[in-house]
């Protein structure tokens, strides 16, 4: 685990080697979410991006009638 400062203006820097594993690049937008106590930050990604992400899922199965 590595540890990181708050700036006085409230700014921290991600570690390098994250945002080169995650492929964050400058400018890049994050959602910020604060849950149980913690914050997490979200990459918002374009949507082309994500064609594909759940590869394999199982999609034979019977939808409710009123979902058709």
């Amino acid at each position: 685990m590595q540890t990181v400062t708050v700036s006085p203006k409230r700014q921290v820097v991600i570690p390098r080697h994250l945002t080169e594993s995650l492929h964050l690049h400058p400018g890049q937008k994050l959602q910020v979410v604060e849950y149980q106590g913690r914050i997490e930050l979200i990459p918002d990604r374009e949507i082309s991006d994500l064609r594909g992400f759940v590869k394999g899922i199982n999609t034979d199965f019977k939808r409710d009638e009123e979902r058709v």
